[in-house]
């Protein structure tokens, strides 16, 4: 097969317009010795050797399908069902582009609509634009359209949120003028609500794993004219009460959970719902059903922000192409679980996570925070360094242990966050305990 698409007499008629004989004269400007360095490459292969050897270097990761996994903090293990795949590999959806043509095919302007709508239901708000390239840049286009709405610049974030979600807002926000960011606990932000903030932010499970006290939040909040931004785990929705229920404005959070794997970290999916009066503000599109002349049921690009789309200055977002197919795949996961589904997935981590709990907080010399309830995700205070303990556990269990909360909250080394999911059996956390104890 033929792979190159010019001729020679093409090329020479292009060389020729632009006043060279050879292709060489183009790089002149380069130092000779530079020019056509050679190159130290091994001897060909075969396609067959070189899958060998591919394989042999995907071998030496530690992954999920050959390790017990306890690795959660903002991407999780999750049983994907074979449909997800099998549906979001067919041709007519298959490709990392979102459509922003009015003129998109039905199929796929169906899929957002169903994606849209089944992410309202989930978090119990109105509406909901479809997508964001992940949980992080979802909080962060939340807080600048509560900026935009409330015409204020102080932003309250409670330190329990995403370390990384607070670092992309804070390279979102790096330039913009007179913003405000203060991070603290609950109790301080609430206290220092003025008539210069704009929002207040938290994340419900927080990212330790718990759940934060929201009774009366949103009234405060609202009170002082500002709006609740939550950050939740669509997961944890399957099972407890959705952020719309305790006044949420703005909800957020990572669509990975819903369908989508690990993938070392990405591609993702961030959503973002809403109530209906804030529609004209969001960021990315809504798609919406209609009929045509004849009755028949039809979808549109109802709503589009963009700032490719209409003048820079009134876009409200600098969301663009991102992967609409992990959309697709949250959409078909949540059709094939279903509600029951959800809800079991739900309690299966929230039970396993509690048992590990349970487990762990007997042995000497751990101790698990049990102050606050907790989803799928708890904090244990370690005996030793968390790498050492991350690193035995690797090397002679083949077990992955959880996030050394060291790295982002100083207060907290030999602190680690342990997680289970639906994928956890009693066998892997009776093995995680044994070896826990082993380091006593």
């Amino acid at each position: 097969m033929h792979y190159i698409p010019h001729t020679d007499d093409e090329r020479r008629e292009m060389l020729a317009r632009i006043g060279v004989e050879r292709i060489e004269d183009l790089f002149q400007a380069i130092p000779e010795k530079f020019r056509f360095p050679r190159l130290d490459l091994p001897e060909a292969v075969t396609e067959m050797e070189v899958m060998w050897e591919l394989g042999a270097l995907a071998d030496a990761n530690a992954d999920v399908n050959h390790h017990a996994c306890f690795l959660g903090a903002g991407a999780y293990n999750h049983y994907i069902p074979s449909l997800v795949d099998h549906i979001i590999r067919r041709g007519e959806f298959f490709t990392a582009y979102t459509p922003y043509q009015p003129e998109v095919s039905q199929g796929t302007l169906q899929a957002i609509f169903e994606f849209q709508s089944m992410m309202s239901a989930l978090t119990g708000m109105e509406i909901s634009t479809a997508s964001h390239y992940d949980g992080a840049t979802a909080f962060a286009e939340a807080v600048l359209m509560s900026m935009a709405i409330t015409q204020r610049h102080k932003v309250l974030i409670s330190r329990a949120i995403h370390p990384h979600y607070r670092r992309v807002l804070r390279t979102y926000t790096q330039f913009h003028p007179n913003i405000e960011i203060a991070e603290g606990d609950l109790s301080t932000l609430t206290a220092s609500m003025d008539l210069n903030t704009a929002c207040v932010c938290i994340q419900n499970p927080n990212f330790f794993g718990q759940f934060e006290q929201v009774a009366g939040l949103a009234d405060r909040i609202h009170a002082a004219g500002a709006l609740f931004v939550v950050v939740t785990n669509p997961i944890s929705l399957g099972l407890f009460k959705p952020p719309a229920e305790y006044g949420a404005d703005v909800v957020t959070g990572e669509g990975q959970p819903l369908g989508i794997p690990l993938s070392f970290g990405g591609p993702y999916l961030g959503f973002f719902c809403t109530r209906r009066e804030f529609m004209r503000r969001i960021p990315g599109r809504i798609v919406g059903e209609t009929v045509d002349r004849e009755g028949r049921r039809g979808y549109v690009l109802t709503l589009k922000t963009r700032e490719q789309d209409i003048r820079r200055e009134k876009a409200t977002s600098n969301i663009c192409t991102n992967q609409g197919l992990m959309a697709l795949a949250a959409c078909v996961y949540m059709s094939v679980m279903g509600k029951p589904g959800l809800r079991q997935v739900a309690n299966l981590c929230y039970q396993k996570a509690h048992y590990a709990a349970d487990q762990i907080g007997k042995l000497d010399g751990w101790r698990v925070w049990t102050d606050q309830p907790f989803f799928n995700e708890f904090v244990v205070t370690c005996p030793a360094p968390v790498k050492e303990i991350t690193d035995y556990l690797l090397d002679e269990h083949d077990i992955i242990g959880g996030y050394d909360l060291g790295q982002d909250y100083p207060e907290l080394q030999d602190h680690m966050l342990l997680c289970c999911t639906e994928t956890n059996t009693r066998e892997e956390i009776d093995a995680l305990v044994e070896a826990l104890a082993e380091l006593t």
